[in-house]
């Protein structure tokens, strides 16, 4: 069979103005022949807004479990039974590209193209998005630098810069040596892209002045007294929403069967809240019948994220969740236990209906897909096999039939984990006994000091946002089957005030991850006719 890559450059693709065409859009900001960036005002006229279907899936396998192929393909099998369907997804961040995971564009015959445009660069959001908080970290270094009139303790400086790159020699640093010239030092480190506090606010933000207000509001660094500073102290908002004005705009791309798909931020739903933006999410209901959408790695990280955080400040529930399971996730984590506790999550603990697909494999045998099936027909949910990898469209339709039957024949009662009024640590422990199934919650002294001061400052009412391994229920990575005599243990916490949530660190998470031995990066090459190989 031919690579993802190879795929997707013996498809001829349709002019985005043609696929904006069919959206009834006629005024696009066209980068290129094939990828457009779309007015973010734009709203349709005496139109209902579109049911939104979530994709989320099982814990993963590192290689993860086709989530975007399964979301691609079923918007292009919705598109096939004469449906007017739109995908919206996260942009990929160059870390996983060049890592061990890949591209995030799907795979087979369910990808988004231009799938090497999207996957490098595509049209410079992330890159505006690392330059708005790096503005903002050199502005408050100089106003240290220059007799620093705010009084900021270089000690209690709170966010970091970032790139959109694996690095692990940049988690820690000093900065600021070789003289008064060059700065005052101090202990510094760099985050990745996808976990900085500007991709969120810039992924939860309704507008243009929604956006400059969000941005105000970061905590950069304490004073030596104890205050917080913002970057409104430092007066770097205005700057800042300059450099993202134009990437604030959604992208529009198509599937390799011309269904629109809207691909705009990217937050890591295991060190971020997972989902792609409030401004393309709602674009989309605009212009569509079904959204198709996702949110980052499990239903117990990205989907709950996606509903006590997106969802909460949308002012939206999903009709419908399509759970994404395979044979080789639940070969490591233990078989049915781990997907029988996401199904519990979507219609027990969210309140939603829920439709189980099989992301079949070449390696699978009938006699373990149908061991699936039988076990999740058992449950009286209903479960079909996806093979849009190797069909594309065609192989989503039964999906899509499925998925339709349940938006037709039940009402979602979408329920929050937690109210926002209750305290820090109960919502803490709401999410980490109800959603993960762990017995209790242990914290740091740090921790426990941290969350009992953001509450005397006023911020108790926030939701929370936890960091933690995709690679099991529990704060650990574990292989097989994971039991509930497990705690979860809170090291840190940091507040997000311009995005609005608390970001809750569980275990050993990074904020900067590393390449893997052998990174994805070797395999990627370039011809002399500007070809590229290699990217999956």
């Amino acid at each position: 069979m031919k690579t993802d890559i190879e795929i997707a450059q013996s498809i001829e693709m349709k002019p985005i103005t043609e696929i904006a065409r069919k959206l009834g859009i006629y005024e696009i900001y066209p980068y290129g022949k094939y990828k457009a960036k779309l007015n973010h005002r734009y709203r349709a006229k005496d139109k209902p807004p579109a049911k939104v279907i979530l994709v989320t899936a099982i814990t993963p396998t590192k290689a993860g479990e086709g989530k975007t192929t399964t979301a691609v393909g079923l918007g292009d099998g919705l598109s096939r039974l004469g449906k007017k369907a739109l995908i919206c997804l996260r942009e990929p961040s160059l870390g996983p590209v060049f890592g061990m995971k890949g591209g995030a564009a799907g795979g087979g015959y369910a990808q988004v193209v231009p799938m090497e445009d999207i996957n490098l660069h595509f049209t410079g959001d992330l890159h505006a998005i690392a330059s708005a908080q790096n503005l903002l970290l050199a502005m408050m270094d100089n106003h240290i630098q220059h007799n620093n009139p705010l009084n900021i303790d270089p000690r209690q400086v709170v966010i970091r810069r970032v790139l959109d790159m694996n690095d692990r020699q940049l988690r820690s640093t000093i900065s600021g040596l070789a003289g008064k010239t060059n700065g005052v030092p101090r202990e510094d480190g760099f985050d990745i892209t996808a976990a900085c506090e500007v991709m969120a606010v810039f992924c939860l933000s309704e507008n243009l002045t929604d956006l400059k207000e969000n941005l105000s509001r970061i905590i950069v660094a304490y004073t030596y007294d104890g205050k917080p500073v913002t970057a409104k102290d430092l007066k770097a908002e205005g700057a800042m929403t300059a450099l993202l004005k134009e990437a604030f705009d959604p992208n529009l791309v198509q599937t390799l069967e011309g269904t629109p798909a809207i691909i705009h931020g990217g937050p890591f739903a295991n060190i971020a809240h997972g989902c792609n933006s409030i401004i393309a999410t709602r674009l989309a209901m605009e212009l569509g019948e079904y959204v198709v959408t996702e949110a980052g790695f499990g239903a117990d990280l990205g989907a709950e994220k996606f509903i006590n955080i997106k969802c909460r400040k949308m002012g939206i529930e999903p009709s419908v969740v399509v759970l994404v399971t395979s044979i080789r996730a639940l070969k490591e984590h233990g078989g049915s236990t781990n997907l029988e506790k996401h199904i519990d999550n979507i219609c027990n603990i969210y309140g939603l209906p829920c439709v189980v697909a099989i992301n079949r494999f070449p390696t699978d045998t009938d006699v373990e897909v149908n061991k699936v099936l039988a076990y999740v027909n058992q449950q009286d949910i209903p479960c079909v096999i996806s093979d849009v990898f190797t069909e594309g469209g065609a192989g989503g339709i039964n999906l899509a039939m499925a998925v339709l039957s349940e938006i037709e024949t039940k009402i979602p009662t979408m329920q929050f984990t937690y109210n926002l009024e209750k305290p820090l640590k109960f919502k803490i422990e709401n999410v980490a006994k109800k959603v993960y199934g762990a017995k209790g919650v242990t914290y740091s002294p740090e921790a426990s000091k941290t969350l009992r001061s953001y509450e005397e400052m006023g911020y108790g009412n926030l939701p929370i946002c936890i960091a933690k391994t995709q690679f099991s229920f529990s704060d650990k990575k574990i292989t097989g089957t994971e039991n509930s005599d497990f705690s979860i243990t809170i090291k840190k916490v940091r507040l997000s005030a311009g995005a609005g949530f608390i970001v809750v660190f569980a275990g050993d998470i990074m904020t900067m991850p590393g390449l893997p031995i052998i990174p994805s990066a070797t395999l990627i090459d370039v011809d002399e006719n500007g070809v590229i190989s290699g990217l999956f």
